[in-house]
């Protein structure tokens, strides 16, 4: 019986993932590719962004971009992820392969034993797992573009032990890797570049190659169809969380939402935010803005401190024009007055 073949694409926040999987759906050479979007907060960033590329829509009410909201969706598979993936395989005719986009924070494994669900099973199949890694972050000795407020904390703070999770959370998704597509590339020069595909390689079972990837922009031929069954071969990827029954989050992080009515400077907007990530532990910023004077939506994503962004459509007629952005962090109890002053100032 002919299964669907499951990509999964994890990476941690910023390394790359919604640009890359943005890229294989307007260029999936004929292609139908369902996509499960996993987002970290309440707005759906991610699967707005995907669904502008307009080749997934397949003209029904339903789009073919499944967008769960959760956060992680390893730890709700049974509640949200299980009828998720039964309303994709009714509809197993007009697929030809499923990505599903974790979250930054979402552990590998977790997710691929749930095809191991026989009525998952039976129809479906993980055919590779792709991680994205910053490469930026990691010749600077981080596994994301702005950690030293992290690093301060743990080390100022013994009683936060599980703040070693995000390195263990680096290295599960190398263990489980089929593929590692090596992002930002371009701000390295030729040395540490080779340092870092050396320090990969040693970290990764024997065989998985390191492919840089500037954009997103790479053959579909190189990521999907591996046939890997990876379901059946997790002995082989192990986990700092193998023997756990299940595993813990940091509830510590979260998201915030930033809604600005007004037309926006965009320039304005990126110092107020870089006062924000200067004072908050803060990991990502991602959304969209509504650009002064300007027909066409902004897509704004920053890292620490660095903040790209671009035009993808014009604003649509019924579209309400406003500025969307979430933040991911730590500890942004307090953070909720500095988003009002930056909504307000705006």
């Amino acid at each position: 019986m002919h299964k669907i073949p499951v990509t999964v694409i994890t990476g941690f926040l910023g390394a790359g993932k919604t640009t890359l999987l943005r890229h294989l759906l307007q260029n999936n050479q004929g292609r139908k590719i369902a996509v499960i979007v996993n987002e970290f907060g309440e707005v759906g960033i991610d699967g707005d962004l995907l669904r502008s590329c307009q080749v997934c829509d397949d003209g029904e009410e339903n789009s073919n971009i499944i967008e769960l909201t959760n956060g992680c969706l390893c730890c709700t598979v049974q509640e949200e992820f299980y009828p998720t993936m039964q309303e994709l395989l009714t509809r197993k005719d007009n697929i030809d392969s499923i990505v599903i986009e974790t979250s930054g924070l979402a552990l590998p494994k977790p997710l691929i034993q749930a095809f191991k669900w026989q009525e998952i099973r039976n129809h479906a199949t993980v055919d590779a797992v792709i991680t994205i890694v910053d490469s930026d972050a990691l010749v600077k000795g981080t596994f994301v573009g702005d950690i030293k407020a992290l690093e301060t904390q743990r080390l100022n703070d013994p009683s936060l032990d599980h703040e070693s999770s995000i390195e263990e959370l680096f290295e599960d998704q190398l263990a489980c890797a089929d593929l590692v597509l090596l992002t930002k590339t371009d701000l390295l020069d030729d040395n540490d570049l080779t340092s870092v595909k050396d320090w990969l390689e040693k970290e990764l079972r024997t065989g998985i190659k390191v492919i840089p990837c500037h954009q997103g922009e790479i053959n579909p031929d190189v990521l999907l169809g591996f046939n890997s069954a990876v379901e059946d071969n997790l002995s082989n990827r192990p986990s700092h969380h193998d023997n756990e029954e299940e595993h813990d989050h940091d509830d510590d992080i979260e998201s915030k939402e930033l809604f600005i009515e007004n037309p926006v400077n965009p320039q304005e907007l990126i110092s107020k935010l870089r006062t924000i990530v200067n004072n908050f532990e803060i990991y990502r910023i991602k959304g969209f803005v509504n650009v002064v004077d300007k027909p066409m939506r902004m897509v704004l994503q920053g890292v620490g401190d660095r903040f790209d962004t671009f035009f993808d459509r014009f604003w649509l007629p019924e579209e309400k024009r406003v500025t969307k952005l979430v933040i991911i962090g730590r500890n942004l109890q307090d953070i909720d007055n500095d988003i009002f002053r930056i909504r307000d100032s705006l």
